[in-house]
């Protein structure tokens, strides 16, 4: 962790910026008092793939619907 004065954060901003996107955590301080964060972003977890999901929708979510509410849906 380091700890940078927002003075020297505005003139290095593009080196600090490189430096939490590899992974540095830079507390932002203001009159010597820690006052924000610079972290890198979460990982992007790459493209969706079908079936992850599998198992959290209960069995009974496919079962037929009752009478009375399929006559709801076709009704005019």
């Amino acid at each position: 962790m380091r700890l940078i004065n927002v003075h020297d954060a505005k003139t290095n901003f593009s080196r600090l910026l490189e430096l939490a996107h590899a992974g540095e955590e830079i507390v932002l301080a203001k009159a010597g008092k820690p006052y924000a964060r610079l972290v890198p972003l979460a990982a992007d977890h790459g493209k969706r793939r079908p079936g992850r999901l599998t198992g959290c929708v209960a069995d009974t979510f496919f079962e037929p619907l009752p009478e009375t509410e399929l006559a709801a849906w076709e009704a005019p």
